[in-house]
């Protein structure tokens, strides 16, 4: 089973929200997770993104593979985490 950790839409027409999802890599977009493990909201000024780092350091340990923009995503909050601590 190969897992994905990605972005599944949940926002209204014109007004994205995203969830970060651990999912099958063959399952539809916005498809059963396994876990979601935080939200990113695009539009917000702040708080846009709300991740669990520890659980996505977990998934990374099982062999999921994250997209592109997930790892991005990821990189903006571990440097978040690291400059409010």
């Amino acid at each position: 089973m190969a897992l994905k950790i990605r972005l599944t839409r949940v926002g209204s027409t014109h007004n994205p929200n995203y969830r970060v999802a651990v999912a099958e890599a063959r399952s539809r977009r916005d498809g059963d997770a396994v876990e979601q493990i935080g939200h990113y909201n695009p539009r917000a000024k702040s708080a846009q993104l709300t991740l669990d780092l520890a659980r996505y350091e977990y998934w990374l340990g099982q062999g999921a593979k994250p997209s592109d923009t997930v790892n991005a995503l990821y990189k903006r909050a571990k440097s978040a985490a690291a400059a409010t601590a």
